[in-house]
């Protein structure tokens, strides 16, 4: 059984012991009341919906031997140790990190934020490194990957005890390198504490993330991202990016920043797009810190943009220009404007695109190629605001040729409820649709009726391999239903 002592857990944090002694032996370190046992350290979280300090009488009858807080709480026997902080998060990251032996020091630790360009950039980067001969980790919006282990990511960013422990576990699996991806929640709610990144990384940001249930306003949305240069040693940086000098205000960390339009580090240039059968992509030379021609199988400039990022990072890790070229032309991203090869007559993309910015900036895009007819197939995820139905399909309307209206996770709505509200935005516009509940059916439907030159996008579920159904999530895959329609044939 593991165990530490409790003063060992403490050494980087400020704090003051209430009641008990620091020497108390701790044999796990939790911060879910039911997973207390005989010797825990309990840290109280205050979460959106339950705050920890209201299960401290629990915690401490299942016999935890030391409490973490931030507030008064109730008499707690003489038997447990008291600590009093002043945020219990910010808290948890640094025990968390002495718990697992700081194994982050033994990384090196990349860390990815903006509104868009995470996902696709950290399995871009992971794809190079690998190329060059070194062993790297993954934590992201769609899973986390240690190894041949790959488990399914609840949040974007884990709470930090996750983090120390995946760290840990790539660690001892012969991992000497993580990307991961930091949102602004994670920032906020302290769950990248406890360590230093070696580089911390800006992509874009859009107000997105600005609503009651995330960040106040733009300013505060600002202000989490703008966190992480102060917590790494080189930042790197889109300098096209309007809101880049405030983000670095009061930086800690060097400097490296890319970009296409400004006078940057790294400039991608004579930029063009590839249009082959079956594939839509983009090509471009990169001047500055590095010179090389780079060939992408993504469509669009957010396409060139992550990949310069991932080339400014691998760049500062000494990677060699011709690695970086075979890593960017090799890597996958499952859901980022995936391309499924089916024909070379029409061109099938599979994207994780669920709100009206992501659709719009997606079918623009699509539109750059010319298509024969940009042909669009989505629905909406149910029990969310009804408002981004109305979008999604005024957008669709406008930009696609044809609109296939069908289901995503309808929840425990009525599938046909959600598709008349995408219908109600589409007849803002003069665009063609036809509405299939059944997205196999819809797909089918797409595929069956392709015409030469089409490019048809499967928008919404992305990644995502289920369906969500009153509660119940049945397996689905859109590459699994794609083959299915091929085998018909």
């Amino acid at each position: 059984m593991k165990k530490a002592l409790l003063s060992d857990l403490l050494k980087n944090l400020d704090h003051e012991c209430l009641q008990g002694s620091e020497d108390a032996e701790i044999t796990s370190v939790v911060y879910d009341s039911r997973k207390v046992s005989p010797g825990s350290l309990f840290t109280c979280i205050i979460g959106a919906n339950s705050d920890g300090h209201d299960y401290v009488t629990e915690v401490c009858e299942k016999g935890a031997t030391c409490i973490i807080v931030c507030r008064e709480v109730g008499e707690i026997p003489d038997g447990v140790t008291v600590i009093k902080v002043e945020n219990t998060r910010y808290a948890l990251a640094f025990i968390s990190a002495a718990w697992f032996g700081h194994p982050a020091d033994k990384l090196c630790v990349i860390g990815i934020t903006g509104t868009k360009g995470k996902t696709t950039t950290t399995y871009l980067v992971k794809s190079i490194l690998e190329r060059a001969g070194r062993k790297c980790g993954l934590i992201g919006t769609i899973e986390v990957i240690i190894g041949d282990e790959r488990i399914h990511a609840e949040n974007t960013t884990p709470e930090s005890y996750l983090i120390q422990e995946y760290f840990a576990r790539m660690v001892e699996a012969g991992m000497d390198a993580v990307v991961m991806e930091v949102s602004s929640q994670g920032l906020m709610l302290h769950r990248t504490q406890g360590f230093i990144f070696d580089l911390g990384i800006f992509t874009n940001l859009e107000p997105d993330h600005v609503g009651p249930n995330e960040h106040k306003d733009l300013d505060d949305y600002v202000h989490c991202k703008s966190l992480l240069f102060k917590q790494c040693r080189t930042g790197i940086v889109n300098a096209d990016d309007s809101h880049c000098g405030k983000i670095l205000e009061n930086r800690v960390c060097d400097l490296i920043t890319y970009g296409i339009e400004s006078d940057a580090d790294l400039k991608a240039e004579n930029i063009s797009l590839i249009n082959r059968p079956g594939m839509l992509g983009a090509e471009f030379d990169v001047s500055g810190l590095v010179r090389e021609h780079v060939i992408l199988p993504n469509p669009g400039m957010f396409s060139v943009y992550n990949a310069l990022c991932a080339i400014a990072i691998c760049s500062h890790l000494r990677i060699r220009p011709e690695i970086m070229r075979e890593g960017l032309l090799n890597a996958r991203i499952k859901g980022r404007v995936e391309p499924v090869h089916v024909s070379d007559d029409y061109t099938l993309l599979i994207d994780y695109a669920h709100n009206a910015m992501a659709l719009e900036s997606l079918l623009t895009t699509l539109r750059a190629y010319d298509p024969g007819r940009l042909v669009c197939v989505f629905g909406c995820g149910g029990n969310r605001s009804r408002s981004r139905r109305f979008e999604m399909g005024e957008v669709s309307g406008r930009l696609a040729d044809l609109t296939i209206i069908t289901s995503d996770n309808p929840r425990f709505e009525e599938p046909l409820d959600i598709m008349a509200d995408i219908r109600t935005g589409i007849k803002k516009t003069s665009g063609k649709y036809v509405e299939i509940p059944d997205r196999r059916e819809a797909i089918r439907y797409s595929m069956q009726n392709a015409l030469p030159g089409d490019v048809i996008v499967l928008a919404g579920k992305g990644h995502e391999d289920y369906q969500e159904i009153k509660g119940v999530k049945y397996p689905m895959d859109e590459r699994d239903l794609i083959a299915d329609v091929m085998n018909e044939r």
